[in-house]
């Protein structure tokens, strides 16, 4: 049994319930109650949440858990002295204690990040590097576990560090299953980019949209300007223009951002070869796409890989 306490406060934003839910989902699935989740707060009772509901919870004690949850909120406040101290004596108590989004602030203030790696939302992580410079803050990163601390971007990468934990505590199947009940892609590696190409690339019409998804699903083929101007049910030159006005980029840059992006996530993944990875993801050869990863990343797929090792390592 891993007994999870979820520490809540006023206004805490309630996507980090998504935790709460993989877990849940995981006792289904191993067909026993592994996980139990109590909900914390200071002085117990409701607290009410940033989409304007209450949660009942249970006040601080004395009671350990093997799994501490901090919440998250929209906006960045001080943690109370209450709060910083329960932090404190968890890291003695705790087997790990967990962050996401802007709860590594309140780590932070407990002493409980220094010198450690840490990941926060990236709209977040300058002024967390800037207040706490003795951390290691990596905003890019979907999450980092460093020792017994795990923190990770916002919003849905809660989800990741969940199913992160699922597999450390269950197995890698069953964390499989908890994705694909939870209807997402079975967790993103923690080195995966918070950023999104499609995102980035941000296209107004959906016939451009339609076009980069394509892309996306069919990394493998050549996606000329041809194939993917068929898609979009526009000529070549029609849709070589209204990709850039849309965009800002040309499809070949574009495609070129989404390959890399596909295969930096098969890198931190560890189980394939370059050439492998390569090939799946339509560089033709390990040359072709050391030199993409230079251009977009400004490192070679090698130095990724060499990081995602080292990661791995200090987490087992």
């Amino acid at each position: 049994m891993q007994e999870i306490g979820f520490v809540v406060f006023p206004e805490f934003q309630v996507m980090g319930f998504t935790a709460i839910t993989a877990f849940e989902v995981a006792n289904l699935i191993a067909g026993e109650p592994f996980y139990e989740v109590t909900l914390l707060s200071e002085n117990g009772g409701p607290v009410r949440s940033s989409a304007g509901f209450n949660v009942e919870t249970t006040a601080f004690g004395e009671r350990s858990f093997d799994t501490l949850f901090i919440g998250a909120g929209h906006e960045l406040h001080p943690a109370s002295p209450k709060l910083i101290d329960y932090i404190r004596r968890a890291m003695t108590a705790s087997q790990r204690i967990a962050a996401p989004c802007i709860g590594a602030f309140s780590l932070a203030e407990a002493g409980l990040l220094d010198g450690r790696r840490v990941s926060t939302h990236w709209q977040f992580a300058p002024e967390l590097q800037a207040r706490f410079p003795s951390l290691k803050v990596e905003q890019d990163r979907i999450y980092i576990t460093d020792g017994p601390i795990w923190t990770s971007a916002g919003m849905t990468a809660t989800i990741d560090l969940a199913l992160a934990m699922i597999e450390h505590d269950l197995g890698v199947e069953v964390a499989r299953s908890v994705a694909r009940k939870l209807v997402v892609y079975h967790r993103r590696t923690g080195g995966q980019s918070q950023f999104s190409a499609l995102l980035e690339l941000d296209p107004k019409s959906d016939r451009i949209q339609n076009a980069l998804h394509y892309a996306k699903a069919h990394l493998r083929n050549e996606l000329s300007v041809e194939e993917l101007a068929e898609v979009a049910r526009l000529s070549p030159r029609q849709f070589s223009r209204a990709f850039r006005a849309e965009t800002g980029q040309s499809p070949a840059k574009a495609i070129e951002q989404l390959r890399v992006e596909a295969a930096r996530e098969l890198i931190g993944d560890g189980r394939h070869s370059m050439d492998e990875i390569a090939g799946e993801t339509g560089f033709a050869d390990r040359e072709r796409m050391r030199r993409a990863f230079l251009r977009v990343l400004g490192q070679p797929p090698q130095s990724i890989r060499r990081h995602a090792r080292a990661v791995a390592q200090a987490a087992a």
